[in-house]
């Protein structure tokens, strides 16, 4: 709603201008990147900056997720058979370090932390309900522990998809506010004098739109992701849970 009025009210204040400049002889305006920063005033330049900063850190963070998803991926896949392999001939050290060879994997780090959990309380005796709940809290806090990696990052980038468009309609406001000044400073009736105004307002907002736009869509990509792992990691370490319990009544 607020960004729908202020979008209203910067169409409206763009459409009087244009009644109000309906033609003369102003100098023509480029519009080419370099022109248009030329144009623009310190605080529009500021705001410029501002959101190239954004930008950037929102392809960073990008490009490391997808990079460490595909990863995690990748090597779960890997991973989780031959694990699956080892503990169903009883060979526990093997499974421990099939887990280490994994070290990107989301589902390696969860289970690696209840095999050695399990195997600290020693081998050969009989498997206690202590010995087995211990394991378990391990597993439940290195989920929790991975959880918070698979999301680092993914904060900045709901606030930069979320703050940018605002950012980009303040460089707006700052715009058609110099579009006026121009107008009630050269006297001047022709729409060379509000095109460097004008322009300096699309484009931050465009560029506001921009980094927003993508920013918004990989968050829900990468969202979803997590809650994918999530699961994963929630059934593999049920799994383990199971394979400890039936262990104890052998």
């Amino acid at each position: 709603m607020i960004l729908a009025h202020i979008a209203t009210s910067s169409t409206h204040a763009l459409a009087m201008l244009l009644q109000a400049a309906p033609g003369g002889d102003a100098p023509a305006v480029g519009f080419s990147p370099v022109q248009l920063w030329g144009n623009m005033g310190n605080l529009a330049r500021a705001v410029v900056i501002i959101l190239f900063i954004m930008s950037i850190w929102s392809l960073a963070v990008i490009i490391d997720r997808a990079l460490y998803f595909s990863a995690a991926r990748k090597q779960s896949r890997e991973f989780a058979p031959k694990v699956a392999g080892a503990l169903k001939e009883g060979r526990l050290d093997e499974a421990i370090k099939v887990a280490d060879r994994s070290k990107k994997s989301h589902l390696a780090e969860v289970v690696t932390a209840g095999l050695t959990e399990f195997r600290s309380f020693g081998s050969g005796g009989a498997i206690t309900t202590e010995q087995i709940e211990s394991s378990q809290r391990a597993l439940e806090r290195t989920e929790s522990i991975v959880h918070a990696k698979l999301k680092k990052g993914l904060g900045g980038l709901a606030t930069i998809g979320s703050t940018a468009p605002f950012i980009g309609l303040f460089g707006t406001v700052v715009g058609i506010l110099n579009a006026f000044q121009q107008i009630a400073t050269q006297k001047t009736s022709g729409i060379g004098a509000v095109a460097g105004g004008i322009s300096e307002a699309l484009v931050t907002t465009a560029f506001g739109l921009l980094v927003a736009i993508p920013a918004v869509m990989t968050f829900n990509y990468f969202t979803n992701k997590v809650e994918a792992f999530d699961v994963e990691m929630d059934n593999s370490s049920s799994e383990l849970v199971d394979y400890f319990i039936k262990q104890s009544h052998r």
